[in-house]
């Protein structure tokens, strides 16, 4: 076999053996994305504490609640599976500014009005996030 002169460069070969190893690559990336960035299937909730208890909610059923609290009341809406505080007597209104929330381990609080909102996934095992992680 002659040197490659200069200028040009060697061909590469692909030997059967590397296309294999190749192809097994890919699809455990592939299988292994599949498995973590798929939907777990447990029902998403959320979880309301307030002045006068805790409250939860499945994320799959529009509704409004109004959460009391010290300063009165904080209104919560769970629409299209997130949640958002809609409306709240404190002065700042950070908890109405924040959005929604629509992932597990999520969460908002009107701190004023000691309310607390965090989503979870509903893990019968217990590994849902708390509010102890934050």
């Amino acid at each position: 076999m002659a040197a490659p002169t200069e200028g040009s460069s060697p061909r590469l070969r692909i030997k059967p053996l590397d296309l294999v190893i190749a192809i097994a690559a890919i699809a455990a990336i592939v299988l292994v994305s599949v498995r973590v960035y798929a939907a777990s299937g447990t029902q998403l909730r959320a979880v309301i504490k307030g002045q006068g208890g805790e409250w939860v909610y499945p994320l799959d059923v529009d509704r409004r609640v109004e959460i009391p609290g010290p300063l009165g009341l904080t209104t919560v809406e769970i629409h299209g599976k997130a949640v958002h505080v809609t409306d709240s007597p404190c002065k700042n209104k950070t908890c109405i500014a924040a959005g929604d929330i629509v992932a597990a381990g999520q969460w908002v609080a009107c701190l004023p009005n000691k309310v607390f909102v965090r989503i979870e996934d509903g893990e019968p095992d217990g590994r849902a996030v708390d509010a102890g992680a934050f």
